[in-house]
């Protein structure tokens, strides 16, 4: 009875398999340096052999699987203490672009042409060597860019604005099933998510998925695309009848011949203008 015989070795070898990557941690492919990847694709095969070679004694593979999982996980313990031992076996990046400068010399020694870099610069989004301060070739083969100061995008910090902290969304509906943890994590209840669905005539069973934000709204996605969702409203009327008070109370100051009542009109716009600036990121969305 062979087929069975490949049958209990094949599950025997996705036990193994999962206990010894288990073991060694999760890594994205991209991370994995050159011996983690060569390492990978000899225990897989050495796994194949296992299941299907009849001919040989399994424990022989099993325990050559062992003795590779044993090597690398004693290779990332060192390489976790020692810089000298992790350059070695993954390596360091090499800059490829310094100060809008491309260093041939790091190219030739990586085997890259001007064709590469600029392949990978255009998917940074960036399709000039003279905009770049600095870019880099990690050990795990990624392309990163720095671009230079006047060519990076503004942030709030930049115009001198404060934002509040973000925090993640909470899926509260998947599968048009209610997941009471992340409603109880953000303070809500199911009465106040049907409350939120009935707003915009949406049965719980049709929602594919529902998330809450930092804000306290409620975003779906139907499991009929046709089914148009209105947007929330409330924030963005708050922000009209703010931008509305300012205005008419800067008005009331232009049109009164009271030079206090004038100051006092104007103190209270410019108030008013410092509390929408900073409530702005959080109503405009």
């Amino acid at each position: 009875m062979e087929w069975l015989e490949i049958i209990w070795r094949t599950i025997l070898v996705i036990i193994i398999l999962f206990t010894l990557t288990k073991l060694l941690g999760k890594r994205q492919l991209g991370q994995l340096s050159y011996f983690e990847y060569i390492t990978g694709i000899t225990i897989g095969s050495i796994a194949a052999y296992v299941s299907m070679d009849l001919d040989i004694t399994w424990y022989y593979g099993i325990l050559a699987m062992v003795v590779w999982t044993a090597v690398v996980y004693g290779l990332e313990s060192i390489t976790l203490k020692s810089k000298f031992v992790r350059d070695i076996i993954d390596g360091k990046g090499v800059v490829l672009i310094k100060d809008g400068k491309i260093m041939e010399d790091n190219l030739t020694k990586l085997h890259l042409t001007a064709d590469d870099l600029l392949e990978e610069m255009r998917g940074k989004n960036v399709f000039k060597v003279a905009d770049v301060e600095f870019a880099v070739l990690e050990a795990n083969g990624k392309f990163n860019v720095l671009l230079n100061k006047e060519n990076q995008p503004l942030t709030p910090k930049d115009l001198g604005l404060k934002t509040v902290p973000e925090r993640e969304p909470q899926t509260v509906i998947i599968d048009g099933k209610i997941m009471d943890e992340p409603l109880a994590t953000i303070g809500l209840s199911r009465e106040w998510l049907h409350t939120e669905l009935d707003k915009i005539g949406v049965a719980i069973e049709n929602v594919f998925l529902g998330q809450v934000d930092a804000y306290g709204e409620l975003f779906v996605d139907c499991f009929d695309d046709k089914i148009k969702i209105p947007q929330p409203q409330q924030k963005a009327l708050l922000l009209a009848t703010l931008k509305k008070c300012e205005a008419d109370i800067e008005m009331f100051g232009l049109s009164s011949n009271n030079s206090f009542a004038r100051k006092m009109y104007q103190e209270c716009s410019e108030q008013l203008q410092n509390v929408i600036a900073s409530l702005y990121p959080i109503l405009s969305r």
